[in-house]
């Protein structure tokens, strides 16, 4: 897909973080969008930061591990627009607290959202992609934790491993089928967004972090976001251009990629070392 004007770009999670960026560097190259959320007020207030722009929109607000919702959103989303083009399925939840101390229920709440709302929006889409002859794209977000493990992010890793391997699974099928549609799997290292500040946080964390608290642990991980959430939109719709496999962001990302390549097990070892030494 070497050009986005006149496409049209379904994108979840759009109120805000990578997901409106996106919204707003698609609308600069022309392409018209169908953008959803759980957050009513943030996903008009990205709305009306589009109005600049010379392109349709359609917004409704959309709980992504709502199967029957996701389908019917497809439905409108083509209904409205007449085709759709790319799936962005970026919505998602974060969570902290160790395996013996988190709850089902916060397992369950997070691989809902991360794990399956990209499966049924997959799935939602594909089929429409296909039908227009022209390229497509999906797109699905996973994570820097979908390259390594960390302690207290078993659900959230879960989730992120489980993204990246039925994103390239997907993209295996898609490739020997010879058509015009593809698929990315998108790696974000620290990205300026609100997913840490929202995240849900159990006090087993805390023991990790040698008493430190839930909010302190929290402030010490957003102190590491070095990557803006328009960075990541360009290089996103840089590396769906360019039909990448993996798209890491960040050098953040980069690193971890090649740690977690060049030392696949012993680098957990250097990550417990880490913690630590940080945490005295």
């Amino acid at each position: 897909m070497k050009s986005l004007q006149n496409k049209v770009a379904a994108v979840t999670g759009a109120a805000s973080g990578i997901g409106q960026a996106l919204a707003k560097a698609l609308a600069k190259e022309g392409c018209h969008l169908a953008l959803s959320d759980v957050d009513s007020v943030g996903l008009k207030k990205t709305v009306s930061e589009l109005k600049q722009f010379d392109v349709k929109v359609c917004h409704d607000v959309l709980d992504v591990s709502d199967h029957a919702a996701m389908n019917k959103w497809a439905d409108n989303v083509v209904g409205y627009h007449g085709k759709v083009n790319l799936i962005f399925n970026n919505a998602g939840v974060a969570m902290g607290g160790t395996v013996e101390e988190t709850p089902l229920e916060d397992y369950e709440w997070i691989l809902n959202i991360n794990l399956w709302g990209v499966i049924y929006g997959t799935k939602a889409f594909l089929p429409y992609l296909k039908s227009t002859g022209e390229d497509g794209h999906v797109v699905n977000i996973s994570s820097v934790f979908g390259l390594f493990s960390q302690p207290t992010q078993s659900a959230y890793n879960t989730s992120k491993f489980a993204v990246r391997g039925f994103t390239e699974s997907l993209r295996q099928e898609l490739d020997l089928e010879g058509g015009r549609v593809s698929a990315s799997c998108v790696h974000p290292g620290g990205i300026k967004t609100n997913i840490a500040k929202n995240a849900r946080m159990n006090k087993s964390v805390e023991r990790i972090g040698k008493q430190a608290s839930a909010e302190e642990m929290r402030d010490q991980f957003e102190s590491l976001f070095i990557t803006t959430a328009e960075k990541a939109a360009t290089v996103i719709l840089k590396g769906v251009k360019s039909n990448q496999r993996r798209i890491l962001i960040g050098p953040d990302a980069k690193l971890l990629d090649v740690m977690a390549r060049a030392l696949p097990a012993s680098y957990q070892t250097l990550v417990e070392k880490s913690l630590a030494f940080t945490a005295r």
